[in-house]
């Protein structure tokens, strides 16, 4: 996992239209595909992001409070999916918003909190954008096991998006060492990805 995840960051062309501090490579949980995020974290280089998004695990905030020990660890951010309160408990850098969210008004985060958002279209990065988000993570890019049924958007609709935004923008949804090669040129932040960067299939 270790050479899987240094291959995906240090293959990743530097490519975005921002000049920001952003990662460039976000590791995401998953209750069903990454039952246990922490081995994946580990092997994650240093300045990447994990996207905590275990919202129906029954010891969630244990985990997250051992996720957030590992990420102070190895100079990792953390980003806490949907839930304000756990972030600020367990210290998270940043709170992701699911589109549905996003389409609402901006939660009351602090400051220094880093705040992104899914999106699956031109019309949600604009919510994005409207509520004050950082960055956006627009998704499916590939066919991907997390949503078999939305039709892939394909990396000419991605670069497409990317122009269009006024944020940096993250490519997600089946990316793997192969294809990420495909975002060459689009301009996006970066990449975020479950299977590739925890030894499983995109």
């Amino acid at each position: 996992m270790q050479k899987m995840a240094k291959d995906m960051g240090g293959g990743l062309p530097k490519l975005g239209k921002f000049n920001t501090a952003l990662p460039s490579l976000i590791l995401l949980t998953d209750d069903v595909r990454l039952p246990n995020p922490i081995p994946a974290a580990n092997e994650m280089p240093a300045r990447s992001a994990v996207l905590f998004r275990h919202y129906d695990a029954p010891n969630r905030y244990e985990l997250a409070s051992e996720l957030a020990d590992v990420c102070r660890e190895k100079n990792l951010l953390l980003w806490i999916g949907c839930d304000l309160a756990l972030a600020k408990s367990v210290g998270a850098h940043g709170l992701h918003l699911p589109e549905f969210m996003a389409r609402r008004a901006r939660p009351m985060v602090p400051r220094e909190m880093t705040v992104t958002a899914a999106a699956h279209s031109y019309a949600a990065i604009r919510c994005a954008e409207a509520i004050g988000a950082n960055a956006v993570l627009v998704s499916p890019i590939f066919p991907s096991q997390s949503h078999p049924h939305r039709q892939a958007l394909g990396p000419l609709k991605f670069r497409q998006l990317v122009d269009q935004s006024n944020l940096p923008t993250y490519a997600l949804g089946g990316i793997g060492l192969t294809n990420a090669k495909k975002l060459a040129g689009s301009g996006g932040a970066g990449i975020a990805a479950i299977g590739s960067l925890s030894g499983n299939k995109p």
